[in-house]
């Protein structure tokens, strides 16, 4: 008897064991595997980290800005090309104008302003000096004259204007561009009013300006076409853009010009060919006649020695990946977003786009649940990464998976073969 209760026990511990090893436990299994890089990206291009160090010029000889301050910056991947002194602080003059355009842009997204929409004009604003648009107190002006007056001719009558209608103060709309320049992680800005007149604790760096320009250029595209206008006409007063980059016919379509007695004449020249975009800040020339070639100058160089390469582009599929426990064995990936890299010309093949994905994953999966990635990589080192998302969601099933399944008939079976024997067994006679 006691025999027989053992190989009972025996059957039920190997039936467990059984069905313990073969079950999949992981919810998701990750691994290094790289699969077989699908064709459509095998020869993707991808980045190479390209920094030009302060005076040093990738194709031959040197390359020098006759300005206080400058850095030339790829305007689609963040990159810097050129620096020279990037984060010497100086009074920003004009260049203030950006972060007030970007918040009144801001404010026309969020449905708070209106293009159509008038603003009655303040004494504040009519009597502020340096560069204006000519407005009147008591003028009802159209939200876009103003942008108008700012972008292109730079007055800072027009600046006071929106910044009073959109805060109730300029000093409250101060607050608000402070606010946005820590978002933008602007480290070394501060300003103190909205137009960029000399005061007291109000500076910048060149590399600020950069960052600035190339957030303000992917929020507020729409911007250009007030920023690239070589003239502006208010109250039959005419005035043209002091952009003289505009007028060269080189891609230039913005973006802003400065200049006060303490730091001298400023430029940020933002340029678009064949699909890229590049920013050159000059800050501090000693003549008006050189922050344009300067800034031309720093332009022509990154268009001539760099490629801007799109080595993944949003939405592009990668996958399928094998789903455990779904009612869909299999889920796709999608990439959560464009990663788009800068390289040297002639290097471009020197990348490869890696996708890392697990061996599987187990359901319930939700859409846009972050399943793997894939890796830019520039020879052998990752220079960006890019999350992989779930094309669709997958249900949980309600069947077990095959391996438990089959472990629960057989443990059925053999109990029920134990039971059938056990009560078919000859009975033992007392004596």
């Amino acid at each position: 008897m006691n025999r027989c209760y053992k190989n009972v026990w025996l059957t039920v511990l190997l039936v467990m064991f059984v069905v313990t090893l073969i079950s999949p436990r992981p919810i998701l299994c990750k691994t290094n595997r790289v699969p077989k890089t699908p064709k459509s990206h095998q020869k993707a291009k991808a980045p190479e980290k390209v920094k030009a160090t302060k005076n040093k010029e990738a194709s031959s000889g040197s390359l020098q800005c006759d300005a206080r301050s400058a850095i030339l910056m790829d305007g689609l991947t963040g990159q810097v090309l050129f620096e020279q002194n990037r984060d010497l602080k100086m009074a920003p003059a004009s260049f203030v104008k950006i972060m007030t355009l970007y918040l009144v842009y801001d404010a026309i997204r969020a449905g708070q302003l209106k293009m159509d929409e008038m603003v009655t004009v303040s004494e504040k604003a009519w009597k502020i000096q340096g560069s204006k648009m000519f407005i009147k107190v008591g003028d009802r002006v159209k939200v876009e004259d103003l942008i108008k007056g700012v972008a292109i001719a730079s007055g800072n009558d027009a600046c006071i204007a929106l910044a009073e209608h959109l805060s109730g103060s300029e000093e409250a709309f101060v607050s608000k561009m402070n606010e946005k320049a820590k978002l933008l992680e602007l480290k070394d800005s501060q300003f103190k009013n909205s137009h960029g007149m000399p005061a007291e604790g109000q500076y910048t760096t060149a590399m600020d300006m950069a960052v600035l320009a190339k957030r303000y250029i992917e929020d507020h595209a729409e911007a250009l076409v007030f920023h690239s206008a070589v003239e502006f006409e208010y109250n039959g007063i005419r005035q043209g853009n002091r952009n003289t980059l505009l007028q060269k016919n080189i891609g230039v379509d913005g973006l802003k010009t400065g200049h006060v007695e303490e730091s001298g004449y400023h430029l940020a020249a933002t340029a678009k060919r064949d699909g890229q975009r590049m920013i050159a800040v000059v800050m501090g020339c000693d003549k008006m006649s050189k922050r344009g070639p300067e800034a031309q100058k720093l332009l022509e160089y990154g268009f001539k020695n760099f490629s801007t390469i799109e080595a993944v582009k949003k939405g592009a599929p990668f996958g399928p990946v094998k789903v455990k426990r779904g009612k869909s064995n299999q889920v796709g990936l999608a990439a959560a977003g464009d990663a788009k890299v800068t390289v040297a010309k002639g290097k471009e093949n020197l990348v490869s786009v890696v996708p890392q994905l697990p061996q599987f994953v187990v359901a319930p999966i939700q859409k846009d649940q972050v399943l793997a990635k894939v890796l830019i990589q520039n020879e052998g080192k990752v220079a960006k990464e890019v999350n992989l998302l779930a094309s669709s969601a997958v249900e949980k099933s309600l069947i077990p998976p095959w391996p438990i399944l089959a472990g629960i008939i057989l443990g059925v079976v053999v109990l029920g073969g134990f039971g059938f024997w056990w009560f078919r067994r000859p009975k033992t006679k007392r004596l």
